[in-house]
This record gives C-alpha cells, structure tokens and sequence, in this order.
C-alpha cells in the first residue's frame, strides 16, 4: 500500500506534508483485527451498496417526476428499466416520499 499524506500544523501557520503509513492513519486496535485490505473491500461495499440504495433511487423518483409528461418512448423505456433495476432501493423511499402528478387544480 502507498503511504498516505497527512497535513501538519507548525506554529508558524505553514503547512509541511509528512508521509505516514496505514498503521500511523487507523486505530491500532482495528488494524490488528482486520486488514487494510479487508477494510478497503468494506469501504467499497458500503458505497455500492448506498449508491444502489440510496442515491440511485432518488435520482429516479425526482427524474421521473420532473420529466413524467415530456418523456419519449426510448427514455420511458430506460427508466423503467432502471426502476426494475434499482427497485430495492427505491422501495426504501416509496413511503416516506409523496411524488404525485399535480393535476389541473380545481376544475
């Protein structure tokens, strides 16, 4: 693994960098547990997982409902597939998120 840069403050208000390795920048009580390389697989799980379950959906739901009347045939055809694709997700959402069409008022 590269060392890492880390900032240090001199009382001069300069900044020098300083390499340190990965024990100097994570606890040592984690890293004796788990591996750097174990953590970083980790890491890149939890974002996939927040991107599929997370940020993904409400992009859909917001596209969906500023684009609903002017979507062509193609697009309408690529979101639906990406709300069968990202469904879990978007599942987490659906009650707490209140998208409906706007209507003509009163008639």
């Amino acid at each position: 693994m590269p060392p890492s840069l880390r900032v240090l403050q001199t009382p001069a208000q300069h900044l020098r960098f300083r390499l340190v390795s990965d024990r100097d920048v994570l606890p040592e009580a984690l890293t004796s547990v788990v591996s750097v390389e174990s953590l970083l697989v980790l890491a890149a799980y939890a974002v996939l997982g927040g991107l599929y379950l997370l940020v993904v959906p409400l992009v859909l739901f917001f596209w969906m409902n500023k684009r609903w009347h002017q979507m062509g045939k193609v697009e309408r055809l690529g979101i639906y597939g990406m709300v069968f694709l990202f469904f879990p997700g978007m599942i987490v959402f659906a009650p707490f998120l209140n998208l409906r069409l706007q209507g003509q008022g009163e008639v």
